[in-house]
Order: C-alpha cells, then structure tokens, then sequence
C-alpha cells in the first residue's frame, strides 16, 4: 500500500496525469474513429437485425463501461474506507458521473435497439431493470455525496452505498443467465467460440477499447480539475486569513 500512497500523492498525480492524459486522448480519437468506421461501414448488416445491429457498436461497450465504472467506484470506495487512500474518494466521486453518462447511453441505444426488435421502446426485462437501478445507484451516489454539510461525513455515506450496491453488478452480468429474458445472452465471453463473425467482433473490441480510454481521460481531467479547484480554495483561505 505504501507505494500506492506514493502515486496517490496530489503532486505527483498531476505529473504523472499530465504526461499520460495525452496519450489516452489520442488513442480514444483513434480507435473511436476506426471503431466506427468499421461498425458502420465496413462491417455487414446483420441476417436478421438488418442495420439496426449497428447501434451494437456503442451500446454494448456503454453497457460495459457502465459496470466496469461502477466496479471501479466500488474498489476506490474501499480503499478510501479501509485504508484512507488519499486520492480514493476523490477518484470515486468522480468516477460516478461518468459512470451515469455511460449507463444513459446504454440504456438510450438499448431502447433504440429494441423497439425495431421486440416492438416496444421498453419492457422490465431482468437486464435492462438491472441497469436501470444500476443508473439510480450513481445517481444515488452522487445525491448522497453532496448531502452533507461535512465532505468527509458524504464521502463516507457516498462510499457506503457503492459497496452495497455492487452486488448489482453481478446480477446484471448474469441476469440473462438466471432468468429466462429477452434479452439475448452473452456472445462475447465465450473466448473458445464467440457466437459473432470477427468483422463484427473487431469493431465492438476496438469500441469497447475506445470507451476504456475516453473514461480514463475523462476520469484524469476531473481529477485534475478537482485538485487545481481545491490549491485555489486553499490560496484563497490563506489569502483571507492573511
């Protein structure tokens, strides 16, 4: 943990930000502008979904995104409670809203999706009411982290509730496994057969691969603009006590 301490340390954050972030930024524009050139143009319609497969190469990297932000909200929760890292609460309440946004997208192309599919924007199918509580629990998160008067009593309670909330994660991963659901089930996971030709299948990782750096730039900048709003705070306190 001792070196972890060390690379949460806010100065050497900001280094280390600094030289990545333009690495992670060029490689998001890159592989989203291949992504999608792929997924909409070269890959083939599908047999029986015709082209509205497509929104496929976004909604299911979104819906990736959207646990895989949450799992990291709950990781950065628990460092934070358990072992006061010093940058762990910083990085899960700015996790969080990024976290919403990719959930929102997921839910948005998934009605899209399905309405030409199953006829009908929505139905309380166990995976899509799964994500949906998953976008109240960031929600939540957010609601509750900002309710207190002392920062620390909601981060405290903010981080709380990412714990308990997690195991929603696991219930939408598998929901189409645990229940019989409309929703189609995994075809990706299967590493020794994955149920998807690789013209499709190159496109949605390079996406998926996409969406993973776009969070991790987006996370840095927050990040970075929470510690630079919090250096002024401190200057301007200093300021009014001198």
């Amino acid at each position: 943990m001792s070196s972890l301490h060390r690379f949460a340390n806010p100065a050497r954050f900001s280094r280390l930000s600094r030289a990545v972030l333009p690495w992670t930024a060029a490689g998001t524009t890159l592989l989203m502008a291949v992504g999608l050139y792929l997924g909409l143009v070269v890959s083939p319609a599908d047999y029986q979904q015709g082209e509205t497969v497509r929104i496929m190469y976004v909604h299911v990297p979104a819906a990736w995104m959207a646990m895989g932000c949450y799992t990291s909200l709950a990781l950065a929760s628990a460092a934070a409670l358990i072992w006061k890292h010093p940058l762990a609460d910083l990085a899960a309440q700015e996790t969080a809203p990024i976290g919403a946004c990719f959930t929102a997208i997921a839910l948005a192309t998934g009605a899209l999706w399905g309405q030409p599919m199953w006829g009908t924007w929505w139905v309380w199918d166990a995976r899509l009411t799964s994500v949906l509580v998953l976008l109240f629990l960031y929600l939540g998160y957010i609601a509750l982290v900002n309710a207190f008067d002392d920062p620390q009593r909601g981060a405290r309670a903010g981080a709380i509730l990412a714990l308990v909330g997690w195991v929603n994660v696991p219930i939408i991963k598998f929901s189409v496994d645990w229940w019989n659901t409309l929703h189609q089930p995994a075809s990706i996971s299967r590493l020794d057969a994955p149920a998807i030709h690789p013209s499709m299948l190159t496109p949605l990782l390079l996406m998926a691969l996409a969406f993973l750096l776009l969070f991790i730039t987006l996370l840095l900048m927050r990040i970075r603009s929470r510690l630079i709003d919090r250096r002024i705070q401190v200057m301007q306190q200093r300021e009014i006590e001198g």
